[in-house]
C-alpha cells in the first residue's frame, strides 16, 4: 500500500535556498511613523475648503454673495473709498481754485474797462463843458433886420457892443427868414456865445444852423 505524503514532505524534496531561510525583522523600504501634525493637516484643509465652498453656494443662493466681507475685500473698499475721496476733494479744490481765479479776472477786467470808460469819457466831458461854457466876445457876429423897420439892426448891435463884443455887423435880410427871432449858430464851439448873445438882445430860442453867414447870426422879427 502506497502512503500519500504530505504536502512538506514534497517540499522536504527540494533542494534549500536563501528564500527558505528569511532574516528576521523587516526587509525592505519601510516609511517610519509620521508626526500627529501631518496626519491632521489634510483633514483641516478639507474642512477649510468645505467651509469656503458651502459659503460660497449660500451667497449664490441667497443673494447675498455681493454683501460678504472678506478681509482682503474690506481693505480693497478702504482703499479705493480714500482715492475715490481723495479725488472729488482735489476736483473740488481745483474747481474752487478756477472759480475764484474767474472771479478775479472778470472782477479785474470790469474795473479796467470801468476805468478806461471814465478816463475816455473824462476828456469829452472836460472839453464839452469847456466849450459851452466858454463865451467869444471876438466872435464875428451878424445882426439881420427882418422887421422892416429902418436901423433896428443898428440899434441891436450897439446893444452888443456895449455889452462886450467887438465884431458886431448889422445888415439886411435875403432869402428866407425865420416866422420869429433866433440866434443861430454854426459849431457846439459858439454855443455859448449865441446864448449869450440872445440873453443880451432878449431872444428865446438859440439854434444850430449849418451853413449860415457868420459863426453866430442874430434873426430879428419883432
Amino acid at each position: 500500500m502506497t502512503q500519500k505524503r504530505s504536502a512538506g514532505d514534497a517540499h522536504d524534496t527540494y533542494p534549500s535556498d536563501e528564500f527558505d531561510n528569511p532574516p528576521a525583522g523587516p526587509v525592505g523600504v519601510h516609511r517610519g511613523p509620521r508626526s500627529l501634525a501631518v496626519r491632521v493637516v489634510p483633514y483641516v484643509v478639507v474642512l477649510l475648503v468645505a467651509a469656503v465652498l458651502g459659503l460660497a453656494a449660500w451667497g449664490m443662493f441667497s443673494g447675498n454673495l455681493n454683501n460678504l466681507s472678506l478681509p482682503w475685500s474690506s481693505n480693497q473698499s478702504s482703499q479705493t473709498a480714500s482715492t475715490t475721496a481723495s479725488s472729488t476733494s482735489s476736483s473740488a479744490k481745483a474747481s474752487e481754485s478756477s472759480s475764484t481765479a474767474s472771479a478775479s479776472d472778470t472782477a479785474s477786467t470790469s474795473s479796467s474797462d470801468a476805468s478806461a470808460s471814465t478816463s475816455s469819457a473824462s476828456p469829452s466831458a472836460s472839453e464839452s463843458s469847456s466849450a459851452t461854457q466858454t463865451v467869444n466876445k471876438a466872435t464875428s457876429i451878424r445882426v439881420i433886420n427882418g422887421t422892416g423897420t429902418s436901423g433896428y439892426a443898428a440899434q441891436k448891435r450897439t446893444v452888443l457892443t456895449q455889452a462886450g463884443y467887438t465884431n458886431v455887423t448889422a445888415s439886411n435880410p435875403s432869402g428866407n427868414l425865420p416866422t420869429s427871432s433866433v440866434v443861430w449858430y454854426q459849431n457846439e464851439t459858439d454855443k455859448a456865445t449865441a446864448e449869450d448873445v440872445a440873453s443880451s438882445l432878449g431872444i428865446s430860442t438859440v439854434t444850430q444852423v449849418a451853413n449860415i453867414s457868420a459863426p453866430v447870426v442874430a434873426v430879428l422879427m419883432n
